[in-house]
């Protein structure tokens, strides 16, 4: 960890932070999720980089040390990408293998579709590619569902607000390691779904939470709920959904996304091949949500065996 370096870049006028690790000619861009910063990455950081890769994994805007836009509500996916292609550009970087986990398969797709030429492959964590379409999850689970709760302007801004960032961070964690999808009474917010007596998951350490609290004491939340959660019907203008590079899903069988409609069928049988002819899937039978936390040592071999076929 204390091998990681902590840089700045200042590209499309906002500071972004961005850690590195290894100098390997062959490079590879981990793209975080929600509650996630680059700090999610770590394990695997070390792990490519060891194995002679160089690693970067940037805070989005508004996340961790990057800055916060002056309208975070205006903050849109094409804004995630265009500032991952100015990053590489400002790096010299001309083609990466990129690793996107939860809501960060979004650009790490995107991007292979709209930028075909940077990308040597693409590996997801949690979520699969979908088809650039707004997803239809929230219609067919009732109204506490926690993508509708956190959709809805100014409610999950009054539910985190009754804690510190730690504690929002905490109960996600929580949350979101369990294998049933997060979804509140009709009366209950999403943080009351987490006893303040619920341990952390045995391997999210009480250092980890404060590396993850002192980031979003900075940042706030007001940019991650708009990215993902206020902008997955944005429209890219694609015309052609198919992904033309390999790619790799891996996924826990105990991730609560399995629970979302229809998800278990696109991933078993076959459609999610159908958009991603060259895609190969791996299950991980205790996985959840943050595998990459949970089990570093068995993704990371996934991970550079799947990056080593490739190069």
């Amino acid at each position: 960890m204390e091998q990681i370096q902590h840089n700045f870049v200042t590209v499309r006028g906002l500071k972004f932070h961005v850690a590195e690790m290894g100098t390997g000619s062959n490079v590879v861009v981990f793209l975080h999720g929600f509650p996630e910063i680059w700090y999610t990455w770590r394990h695997q950081m070390v792990a490519v980089a060891d194995a002679g890769f160089r690693a970067i994994a940037p805070d989005y805007r508004g996340y961790g040390l990057s800055d916060i836009p002056p309208e975070p509500e205006r903050t849109s996916f094409a804004d995630i990408v265009s500032d991952l292609v100015a990053i590489l550009d400002h790096l010299g970087v001309n083609k990466v293998f990129l690793v996107g986990k939860d809501f960060g398969v979004w650009p790490a797709y995107h991007v292979a579709l709209l930028h075909p030429d940077r990308v040597s492959a693409v590996i997801t964590l949690g979520v699969p590619y979908l088809p650039p379409e707004p997803p239809k999850f929230h219609q067919s689970l009732p109204e506490g569902f926690y993508i509708s709760r956190w959709r809805e302007p100014g409610r999950a801004e009054a539910d985190f607000g009754r804690f510190d960032a730690k504690t929002v961070v905490r109960n996600i964690y929580i949350l979101f390691s369990r294998s049933e999808i997060p979804i509140a009474a009709e009366n209950q917010e999403i943080m009351d779904l987490v006893d303040a007596s619920t341990p952390l998951p045995p391997w999210f350490t009480e250092e980890d939470l404060a590396a993850y609290g002192a980031l979003y004491e900075k940042s706030g939340f007001r940019t991650a709920l708009q990215v993902p959660y206020r902008s997955f019907e944005e429209d890219f203008g694609i015309t052609d959904p198919i992904v033309k590079v390999p790619a790799l899903l891996i996924m826990g069988c105990k991730d609560y996304v399995f629970k979302f409609p229809g998800i278990e069928e696109y991933i078993k049988f076959g459609k999610a091949q159908e958009l991603v002819p060259g895609l190969d899937i791996i299950y991980l039978p205790e996985g959840t949500h943050f595998v990459q936390e949970q089990s570093p040592e068995l993704v990371n071999e996934l991970i550079l065996d799947f990056l080593k076929s490739h190069i």
